[in-house]
Protein backbone atom coordinates (compact mmCIF):
# COMPACT_ATOMS: atom_id res chain seq x y z
CA UNK A 1 0.00 0.00 0.00
CA UNK A 2 2.77 2.41 0.96
CA UNK A 3 4.71 1.69 -2.27
CA UNK A 4 1.53 2.24 -4.31
CA UNK A 5 1.04 5.63 -2.65
CA UNK A 6 4.60 6.71 -3.47
CA UNK A 7 4.21 5.51 -7.04
CA UNK A 8 1.03 7.54 -7.41
CA UNK A 9 2.76 10.67 -6.02
CA UNK A 10 5.72 10.23 -8.38
CA UNK A 11 3.43 9.73 -11.40
CA UNK A 12 1.43 12.85 -10.51
CA UNK A 13 4.63 14.87 -10.03
CA UNK A 14 5.95 13.76 -13.42
CA UNK A 15 2.68 14.55 -15.18
CA UNK A 16 2.43 18.05 -13.69
CA UNK A 17 5.19 19.74 -15.73
CA UNK A 18 3.95 18.13 -18.94
CA UNK A 19 0.39 19.36 -18.49
CA UNK A 20 1.55 22.81 -17.37
CA UNK A 21 3.77 23.12 -20.43
CA UNK A 22 1.06 21.99 -22.81
CA UNK A 23 -1.29 24.62 -21.36
CA UNK A 24 1.26 27.44 -21.71
CA UNK A 25 2.17 26.76 -25.35
CA UNK A 26 0.76 30.14 -26.40
CA UNK A 27 2.57 31.85 -23.52
CA UNK A 28 5.86 30.33 -24.62
CA UNK A 29 5.42 31.66 -28.16
CA UNK A 30 4.67 35.14 -26.83
CA UNK A 31 7.70 35.00 -24.53
CA UNK A 32 10.02 33.96 -27.38
CA UNK A 33 8.64 36.67 -29.69
CA UNK A 34 9.22 39.22 -26.94
CA UNK A 35 12.80 38.00 -26.46
CA UNK A 36 13.43 38.19 -30.21
CA UNK A 37 12.31 41.84 -30.16
CA UNK A 38 14.44 42.51 -27.05
CA UNK A 39 17.45 41.08 -28.88
CA UNK A 40 16.90 43.50 -31.80
CA UNK A 41 16.49 46.46 -29.44
CA UNK A 42 19.54 45.46 -27.40
CA UNK A 43 21.65 45.19 -30.53
CA UNK A 44 20.45 48.50 -31.98
CA UNK A 45 21.21 50.28 -28.68
CA UNK A 46 24.58 48.57 -28.16
CA UNK A 47 23.18 47.29 -24.83
CA UNK A 48 25.53 44.47 -23.87
CA UNK A 49 23.91 44.11 -20.44
CA UNK A 50 20.54 43.28 -21.97
CA UNK A 51 22.14 41.02 -24.60
CA UNK A 52 24.14 39.18 -21.93
CA UNK A 53 20.86 38.16 -20.24
CA UNK A 54 19.33 36.95 -23.51
CA UNK A 55 22.29 35.01 -24.91
CA UNK A 56 23.47 31.73 -23.39
CA UNK A 57 27.17 31.53 -22.51
CA UNK A 58 27.53 28.61 -24.96
CA UNK A 59 25.85 30.51 -27.82
CA UNK A 60 26.60 29.33 -31.35
CA UNK A 61 25.79 32.09 -33.82
CA UNK A 62 26.25 31.97 -37.59
CA UNK A 63 26.88 35.52 -38.74
CA UNK A 64 27.77 36.24 -42.36
CA UNK A 65 28.80 32.59 -42.79
CA UNK A 66 31.15 32.57 -39.77
CA UNK A 67 30.68 30.87 -36.41
CA UNK A 68 30.67 33.51 -33.68
CA UNK A 69 30.76 32.95 -29.91
CA UNK A 70 28.83 35.01 -27.39
CA UNK A 71 32.01 36.85 -26.40
CA UNK A 72 32.88 37.68 -30.01
CA UNK A 73 29.35 38.86 -30.72
CA UNK A 74 29.21 41.08 -27.61
CA UNK A 75 32.67 42.53 -28.38
CA UNK A 76 31.49 43.46 -31.89
CA UNK A 77 28.32 45.09 -30.54
CA UNK A 78 30.29 47.01 -27.90
CA UNK A 79 32.79 48.29 -30.49
CA UNK A 80 30.10 49.22 -33.03
CA UNK A 81 28.99 52.80 -33.31
CA UNK A 82 25.36 53.82 -33.59
CA UNK A 83 23.43 51.48 -35.85
CA UNK A 84 23.33 52.51 -39.46
CA UNK A 85 20.29 50.35 -40.06
CA UNK A 86 16.86 49.76 -38.66
CA UNK A 87 15.65 46.19 -38.13
CA UNK A 88 11.97 45.50 -38.63
CA UNK A 89 10.73 42.11 -37.45
CA UNK A 90 8.16 40.36 -39.59
CA UNK A 91 5.81 37.61 -38.37
CA UNK A 92 7.56 34.53 -37.01
CA UNK A 93 6.57 31.02 -36.05
CA UNK A 94 7.57 29.48 -32.73
CA UNK A 95 7.63 25.70 -32.30
CA UNK A 96 8.12 24.25 -28.83
CA UNK A 97 9.59 20.88 -27.92
CA UNK A 98 9.57 20.56 -24.14
CA UNK A 99 12.09 23.06 -22.80
CA UNK A 100 13.30 24.00 -26.31
CA UNK A 101 11.73 26.52 -28.69
CA UNK A 102 12.60 27.17 -32.32
CA UNK A 103 11.75 30.58 -33.80
CA UNK A 104 11.63 30.85 -37.60
CA UNK A 105 10.89 34.07 -39.42
CA UNK A 106 12.10 36.99 -41.46
CA UNK A 107 13.14 40.54 -40.81
CA UNK A 108 14.02 43.59 -42.88
CA UNK A 109 17.19 45.58 -42.46
CA UNK A 110 16.81 49.15 -43.68
CA UNK A 111 20.04 51.10 -44.16
CA UNK A 112 20.03 54.76 -43.18
CA UNK A 113 23.43 55.79 -44.47
CA UNK A 114 24.49 58.28 -47.14
CA UNK A 115 20.94 59.18 -48.09
CA UNK A 116 20.38 56.03 -50.13
CA UNK A 117 17.64 53.71 -49.02
CA UNK A 118 18.42 50.02 -49.15
CA UNK A 119 16.20 47.27 -47.77
CA UNK A 120 17.45 43.72 -47.31
CA UNK A 121 15.35 40.81 -46.07
CA UNK A 122 16.77 38.02 -43.95
CA UNK A 123 15.37 34.63 -42.93
CA UNK A 124 16.39 33.38 -39.49
CA UNK A 125 16.15 30.34 -37.29
CA UNK A 126 16.86 30.71 -33.58
CA UNK A 127 16.95 28.03 -30.89
CA UNK A 128 15.93 28.91 -27.34
CA UNK A 129 16.23 26.70 -24.26
CA UNK A 130 14.47 27.15 -20.94
CA UNK A 131 17.04 27.08 -18.15
CA UNK A 132 16.95 28.00 -14.48
CA UNK A 133 16.88 31.75 -15.11
CA UNK A 134 14.42 31.53 -18.02
CA UNK A 135 14.61 31.34 -21.81
CA UNK A 136 18.06 31.90 -23.34
CA UNK A 137 19.25 31.87 -26.94
CA UNK A 138 21.63 28.95 -27.57
CA UNK A 139 21.90 28.94 -31.39
CA UNK A 140 21.05 31.38 -34.14
CA UNK A 141 21.60 31.93 -37.81
CA UNK A 142 20.31 34.14 -40.59
CA UNK A 143 20.68 34.24 -44.36
CA UNK A 144 19.65 36.81 -46.97
CA UNK A 145 16.35 36.16 -48.71
CA UNK A 146 16.80 35.96 -52.44
CA UNK A 147 13.55 36.28 -54.33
Amino acid sequence: MRATGWLLIVLCALALPVSAQAGSEGGTGAAIRSLERAWVVGQSRNDNRALDLILDNALVYVEDGKLVTKGEYLARIKAAGPQLSEIVMEPMTVHTFGSTAIAVGTYQERDRQTGTRRVRRWRFIDTWVYKTRGWVLVAAGAAPVTE
